[in-house]
């Protein structure tokens, strides 16, 4: 049986820009100066205190991408909703590659500069942390990781036909109580009425402080 595949230059395409989100990604980790390496790094170009962690970042870019294609493919309603720990420096830079944070921050433009200002802004005081937060009625709501991010998938579908909620879930939080909770959601799931959940586990082989069980070779 001959599979299917990808195109060489869809291929090329979809590397390229796994290739820039990731550099996006460590660059908002450790750069606060010389966005663009155009000079030799050096100290006064690094972050005096990283914050992120780049463990969960390349797989979420990579997952980021693939999700795209698919959705542009089949005209899919889809939605991401990220859980590993930390991994807020995949996803700014995927919605600045895609051009959407400068839509709605004018100010971080798409160019040299604008890529300054996003690397200064992550996990800078007053800005935004590692862990991504959203804005509710004045107020900046930091959202935990710790296997609440299946409960926020299941939300999402409940009344939403046709809509497909891909949550990444990290294996340190897959090890939580509330994700093992908000995972038997899947009974009050109706066909008919509601969407779908796509589980999707990020497996790096670790969680503060020691590796995940499902990161061993006891899995």
């Amino acid at each position: 049986m001959k599979a299917n595949t990808l195109t060489p230059e869809l291929l090329h395409k979809m590397d390229a820009y796994w290739r820039a989100a990731n550099y996006l990604s460590v660059g908002q980790i450790y750069l606060y100066d010389n966005p663009l390496l155009k000079e030799p790094l050096k100290l006064s170009h690094v972050k005096p205190l990283v914050v992120g962690h780049w463990g969960t970042t390349p797989g979420q870019n990579f997952i980021y991408v693939h999700l795209n294609r698919v959705i542009k493919k089949y005209d899919l309603d889809m939605c991401y909703i990220a859980g590993p720990g930390h991994g807020g420096p995949a996803i700014v830079g995927n919605v600045y590659l895609e051009g959407t944070w400068s839509e709605v921050y004018p100010n971080v433009t798409q160019d040299e500069a604008g890529l300054k200002k996003l690397f200064k802004q992550f996990s800078f005081p007053a800005e935004f942390p590692a862990m991504l937060r959203r804005r509710r009625r004045g107020r900046f709501t930091k959202a935990a990781n710790w296997g609440t991010r299946s409960a926020h998938a299941f939300g999402a579908a409940f009344d939403n036909p046709g809509l497909i909620v891909a949550c990444v879930v990290g294996d340190g939080e897959a090890e939580t109580g509330p994700l093992a909770t908000a995972w038997q959601s899947n009974k009050f799931l109706d066909p008919i009425t509601d969407g779908a959940v796509l589980p999707i586990l990020h497996l790096n082989g670790y969680k503060i402080s020691n590796p995940t069980v499902p990161g061993t070779d006891r899995a």
